[in-house]
């Protein structure tokens, strides 16, 4: 199994380059092996999806803005084959936006998406994280980067061990 990057952001408004938080989990044959979260000050100071996310300007105002973490977060994604998310359209979006708008090279890294494999391994009657881990018995604190980007590693490893390939859950 190659070394995987499982990852999730939360969003302060509609657009991609929003992050206000990030959570990175390393996958490195079948196991997690390393994670990594940070609140992220966004561009902008309205903060619209308090109520889906619980972060306020107040929480994020002095924390480091997504060019300032960038050194990081490129460093814990070296050595990836590939990016792992739950929903990877919308995690894609963000990355992609937030380094184009930070004028930062993006991760030409390949992205592979549980939704779909949940959709393609587990047949249950919704995919949302929330029921992939209520059905697979795993924590989680929804909308909580971190414990998003864990429960995306965790679902990641089981749909691997059910017999899907990376290909079968590539996002196109």
């Amino acid at each position: 199994m190659a070394v995987a990057v499982a990852l999730d952001f939360e969003t302060s408004d509609k657009y991609a380059d929003s992050a206000c938080a990030l959570g990175m989990v390393r996958i490195r044959d079948g196991k997690v092996t390393d994670s990594w979260y940070r609140l992220i000050r966004p561009p902008r100071s309205r903060v619209y999806f308090t109520e889906i996310h619980g972060l306020t300007w107040e929480m994020l105002k002095d924390e480091k803005g997504f060019a300032e973490l960038w050194p990081e977060i490129s460093s814990f994604l070296s050595g990836a084959e590939f990016l792992v998310a739950h929903n990877a359209t919308f995690d894609r979006r963000v990355l992609l936006g937030c380094c184009r708008s930070f004028g930062l090279e993006s991760p030409s890294l390949p992205f592979v998406c549980t939704v779909k494999g949940s959709r393609r391994g587990l047949g249950l009657p919704h995919n949302r994280l929330n029921d992939v881990c209520a059905h697979l018995g795993l924590e989680l604190d929804h909308h909580n980067a971190a414990s998003d980007a864990m429960a995306a590693a965790n679902i990641y490893i089981h749909l691997r061990s059910l017999g899907l390939s990376d290909e079968d859950m590539l996002l196109k």
